[in-house]
């Protein structure tokens, strides 16, 4: 069974993966980069979820388990609630809700540097529960981090101008709350494998971008072009009244 869940993984990654690599090639700003980074790095948390599920079935070595499970709930427990609500802040436009996505990041970052910190010196263990990855560390083990993981990662995209972005937190709010009503245990593994796989509609948002910034794209260069028609024009006419006179 670890074997088939494994291939899951893998398998996901890759897809995943692939749009990915998709979504980074319709950035238009360096301002975007993080935000259209979030498939890939949702593909590579599934890649090294496939070799947790690899060594809990035996089939690798514990050390490169250990290495895995620390990749993972790294990344899923201690990175996420910064990089999501920072990847927003800074393609976010509007005043109010930038100054509003600041404060969430700095909440988020202090999240993260608290979470990691017990990440790195508390042991973290997992193992499998009806058939789902259970991650667990005592210092993170509690409900106060679960509520600022959520305000932090669900809320920062909720609070975004764009309707495509408060469609994909809401999305992941509504499969968190799901997760975390049927099986609390799967809470890491289960959301992570579901926010990795609505990922892949973040591809659509920045072909959206990307249209909408060549089309301002062009108006500018058709704008400038018309500019600079009539300054030369206007030259023109100078230097020919200019020779005229002399």
């Amino acid at each position: 069974m670890e074997n088939y869940y494994a291939i899951l993984n893998f398998v996901l990654a890759g897809v995943i993966g692939i749009i990915g690599i998709l979504t980074l090639r319709k950035v238009s700003t360096p301002h975007e980069v993080l935000f259209a980074s979030l498939p890939l790095l949702f593909a590579l948390h599934q890649l090294a979820e496939g070799f947790v599920w690899l060594g809990v079935g035996g089939m690798i070595d514990h050390r490169a388990l250990e290495i895995a499970k620390a990749i993972f709930i790294f990344y899923a427990q201690g990175l996420l609630p910064f990089l999501i609500p920072l990847a927003i802040w800074l393609i976010e436009k509007d005043g109010y809700r930038r100054k509003l996505l600041g404060i969430m990041t700095f909440l988020g970052l202090i999240l993260t540097s608290y979470s990691l910190y017990g990440l790195a010196v508390y042991p973290s263990s997992v193992r499998v529960i009806n058939n789902t990855l259970f991650y667990n560390n005592s210092w993170t083990a509690n409900y106060y981090d679960a509520i600022l993981y959520i305000i932090t990662t669900c809320g920062a995209l909720l609070l975004s101008s764009s309707l495509s972005v408060r469609i994909f937190g809401l999305l992941n709010f509504i499969g968190l709350i799901i997760i975390f009503w049927l099986r609390p245990y799967g809470f890491t593994s289960i959301w992570c494998l579901y926010a990795a796989a609505i990922s892949g509609l973040l591809y659509f948002y920045f072909v959206e971008r990307r249209i909408l910034f060549l089309q301002r794209l062009k108006e500018r260069e058709k704008a400038f072009t018309t500019k600079l028609e009539n300054e030369l024009q206007y030259l023109k006419s100078k230097h020919f009244i200019t020779k005229k006179r002399y």
